[in-house]
């Protein structure tokens, strides 16, 4: 009952018109909505509208959130459920967004047991409690070309895909366990053959952080699928085929 209304809802707000001074921030800021066919710009639109619905948009140290601000975070998002069973994020119900670089306290234990306290930059965080926090001058930066690799929207927004089962582990909600067994084989043996590579100091396509966990593996994986795809499809050919059968999309080849 709750799915069927939610799902009407959500068909109501996707027939809204999308407003026409939004179209400004997609070009901007939205590389990739000018790569997609016209179904697909018009998926991306409508998954955007429900997400600008659906989620909290906060901001933090005094940052004023804008119609920019929303539909630039929801858009990129919006790259990441096209083709898809969109479920919109299900358990994201917040985004913060601070205005440049903000700080987390962390605590580090070293090999003796002895825990340190310190502050933390950070471009963004995905949180278990249903919260993204991003910094707004990252994500322009990160948003203002597809050839780098680095988008910080991209990356929170997988985590949360990532999450979908209650487990950061770098495998999302899949549909069966064959899919399970796959993503497993072929997911672990690129991230233990980055890690490697990175452990000796080589140069890789994927960047190294992406060597933290398998998590991190993940989502660094997803900035680079659809940031530099066909870098990724070249050195990870089966990598890129198994996130490209996950996203249901095909990047490398798209323009």
């Amino acid at each position: 009952m709750f799915r069927w209304l939610a799902n009407r809802r959500r068909q109501r707000i996707r027939e809204t018109p999308f407003p026409e001074p939004w179209f400004e921030y997609l070009d901007r800021n939205v590389p990739y909505y000018h790569q997609l066919s016209e179904d697909d710009r018009n998926e991306l639109l409508d998954n955007t509208k429900v997400l600008l619905d659906e989620k909290h948009f906060e901001g933090c140290d005094g940052f004023e959130i804008t119609d920019e601000v929303r539909v630039t975070i929801a858009a990129h998002a919006s790259c990441l459920i096209l083709h898809r069973d969109a479920r919109y994020f299900p358990r994201l119900r917040t985004v913060l967004v601070y205005p440049s670089l903000f700080m987390v306290p962390t605590n580090d234990l070293d090999v003796e047991g002895v825990i340190s306290a310190d502050n933390a930059a950070h471009a963004g965080l995905s949180w278990d409690i249903g919260v993204i926090v991003l910094a707004w001058d990252e994500v322009l930066r990160s948003t203002g070309t597809r050839t780098d690799g680095y988008n910080v929207i991209l990356h929170e927004f997988a985590h949360q895909l990532d999450l979908e089962d209650w487990v950061a582990n770098g495998t999302p909600l899949l549909g069966d366990s064959d899919e399970y067994h796959r993503w497993s084989e072929i997911f672990q043996a690129d991230y233990e053959a980055h890690v490697e590579q990175v452990r000796r100091n080589r140069r890789t396509v994927i960047d190294e952080y992406g060597a933290t966990d398998e998590a991190e593996f993940f989502a660094v994986a997803t900035e680079h699928f659809f940031e530099t795809p066909r870098q990724l499809q070249r050195r990870h050919a089966d990598l890129y085929q198994l996130l490209s059968a996950y996203y249901g999309q095909d990047p490398a080849n798209l323009g």
